[in-house]
């Protein structure tokens, strides 16, 4: 098939492919990322930087991005696809320079730059611990972007789904009351940086913001945590509103989420005043957005 033809990249004017080369000169060198590929498709761009990082065939700082990723891979073995060319597949290979432990800031702080990404396109973008970006008015609230960080050997993968133009048609539908809604819960609907009404939805200046951002967020953690941990938890919609947690055990909590402490936990105050810190559970805003 002609790559100009009804599967390839220019098959719908209004998706454009990304441009690489200018991107590469853009993000690529001092102060920036070692090395930037963009791969028409893919599997999962978080798998691919895995299996690269265990042949010892990828640098400190490479990333990854796909036009069209089949299979990605979120939380909790759920996966996700978007048609081509309408969001962000991308992955972050780093190796932290700091303990073991203080990595579970890694997806926490990766969501802190999408969201300093799309508010600088004029979108009201706030997190969903531990790893969602919602966004609210003044078009259509929700999630529009989740994060799935995942450790191999030295190295940490960071990667970002971001729906970008996206129609509502194109996204999956919400999900049953059942699903997430119980005890007076909202589910939250997928949405897009279009839908919410970004002031652009020029996939290089959506990726040149968020990689810029990154970045920034990452030399910031190394030089200075507790300004990014006050930066998190200004940005956190959970902090301050009754949850419910589900653990990855099965057991299920509620309270209200009262802070993120030094290691990224999320810390729940139950109806008794006990106070537990979740290293990791699917939480479950019970007024909604």
């Amino acid at each position: 098939m002609d790559p100009r033809g009804e599967h390839g990249p220019f098959s719908d004017l209004q998706r454009p492919p990304l441009r690489v080369g200018a991107l590469r000169r853009a993000l690529v060198g001092p102060g920036g990322w070692a090395a930037l590929d963009v791969v028409t498709s893919t599997g999962s761009t978080n798998a691919d930087l895995l299996e690269r990082n265990a042949r010892g065939d990828v640098a400190d700082g490479t990333v990854l991005v796909a036009e069209h990723q089949v299979a990605g891979r979120g939380r909790l073995g759920r996966t996700w696809s978007a048609p081509p060319r309408a969001g962000l597949a991308v992955s972050v290979l780093v190796r932290p320079a700091v303990p073991p432990p203080l990595w579970s800031w890694l997806p926490l702080l990766t969501g802190l730059a999408v969201v300093d990404a799309v508010s600088a396109l004029g979108v009201d973008a706030g997190l969903k611990w531990p790893n969602d970006v919602l966004v609210r008015g003044p078009g259509r609230a929700g999630k529009v972007c989740g994060v799935l960080a995942e450790v191999g050997g030295d190295a940490v993968v960071l990667g970002a789904g971001l729906n970008v133009s996206q129609a509502p048609a194109e996204l999956p539908p919400p999900a049953p009351p059942g699903e997430g809604g119980e005890g007076g819960a909202a589910p939250v609907p997928a949405t897009s940086l279009a839908l919410a009404g970004a002031g652009s939805t020029d996939r290089d200046t959506v990726l040149r913001r968020y990689l810029r951002a990154l970045r920034e967020r990452l030399d910031e953690w190394a030089r200075d945590p507790a300004a990014t941990a006050a930066a998190y938890r200004a940005a956190c919609l959970t902090l301050g509103a009754p949850v419910r947690a589900h653990l990855p055990g099965g057991e299920v909590l509620t309270g209200t989420a009262e802070d993120v402490d030094g290691t990224g936990r999320l810390v729940l105050v139950g109806s008794g005043g006990a106070r537990t810190g979740l290293a990791a559970a699917d939480v479950v805003h019970l007024r909604g957005l």
